[in-house]
């Protein structure tokens, strides 16, 4: 019996794991959303899809929580996404509100799942589903990290004209223009970028993954990134269910590890089938750590403004 993966929010990025998952025959998926008709289509266009790309995975669209009983991963991208100008702190209230119902429903039908959450402003969002659950801290992660060391490698790749495959990047704090990502811990099969690139471009590279959201929403007009999300999204609940033991930048609960105490940020952390199973401390330089501080900082004061 194949495991079973909830996604929540039936648009681009939803739409993009539940085929992500389906085509890495990772799981039987449930695509749900409030809109009538949205997940039900999507779901029987993917499992049209099933002969050609050679998948046999179960999907089922629905409007109602039942359909996702007993899921053993829910990925929630429900929610407004940004608009040109409109910054994450912008969606704050309007996405907490849909957070909190999508959360409970799921508490309901699936207490024994794990809750990834994607949905923007990240970090809070992963605070308040944290909160909204009462579901132990290892069971609740937020899609972060990932995606900006994605950005990063990419940018990387590109720069220097080698395969995406020899590129490893840090990305650490939260999901925004205060993220930290870490060149001195960013190689080229195994070689430093502070090593094969000048200071001036790692320091571009650096500002346009910050901003990598942002360049994606300006160029599409309506609308926000969504195959790089759901890939990321796909990456962890891949190394969930498949029991990894994979290392990846992720937002955890932090309990006083790098000097933070009480907020989701996003760190190293090791995913295996319980979830969280180890939080990786790395060290960092003065500067890295007051950057990291910053970006604590900045959640923190959006979770304030939740009242979590």
């Amino acid at each position: 019996m194949r495991p079973k993966v909830t996604v929540v929010g039936a648009g681009n990025v939803g739409a993009t794991v539940a085929q992500y998952v389906v085509e890495k025959g990772l799981a039987d998926v449930v695509l749900t959303d409030v809109i009538e008709g949205l997940p039900q289509g999507k779901a029987l266009d993917l499992l049209q899809a099933g002969p050609v790309q050679r998948y046999d995975c179960h999907l089922v669209g629905s409007n109602d929580y039942k359909d996702t009983t007993d899921s053993d991963i829910v990925v929630i991208t429900a929610g407004l996404a940004r608009k040109p100008g409109m910054s994450r702190d912008d969606l704050l209230f309007k996405n907490a509100e849909i957070i909190k119902g999508v959360v409970e429903q799921v508490v309901r039908y699936s207490p024994n799942a794990i809750l990834i959450v994607v949905t923007n402003p990240l970090d809070a969002m992963a605070q308040l589903a944290f909160r909204v659950s009462g579901f132990p801290k290892h069971r609740v992660i937020g899609m972060a990290g990932i995606l900006d060391s994605a950005r990063f490698r990419a940018f990387i790749a590109q720069e220097l004209g080698v395969s995406v495959e020899n590129v490893t990047a840090f990305v650490l704090g939260g999901h925004g223009d205060t993220m930290v990502p870490l060149p001195r811990y960013s190689t080229v099969a195994g070689i430093p970028i502070t090593e094969l690139l000048p200071k001036e471009r790692i320091v571009a590279l650096v500002e346009r993954t910050a901003n990598g959201g942002a360049e994606i929403v300006s160029l599409l007009k309506a609308g926000s990134a969504f195959y790089a999300p759901g890939a990321s999204a796909t990456e962890m609940v891949e190394a969930i269910l498949r029991d990894k033991k994979k290392i990846l930048p992720c937002a955890a609960y932090l309990e006083g590890e790098y000097g933070i105490n009480g907020l989701f940020v996003g760190v190293p952390v090791k995913l295996g089938r319980r979830g969280i199973e180890q939080i990786v401390e790395i060290k960092l330089t003065p500067d890295e750590a007051a950057a990291l501080r910053k970006s604590a900082h900045a959640v923190k004061e959006l979770v304030d403004k939740l009242k979590l």
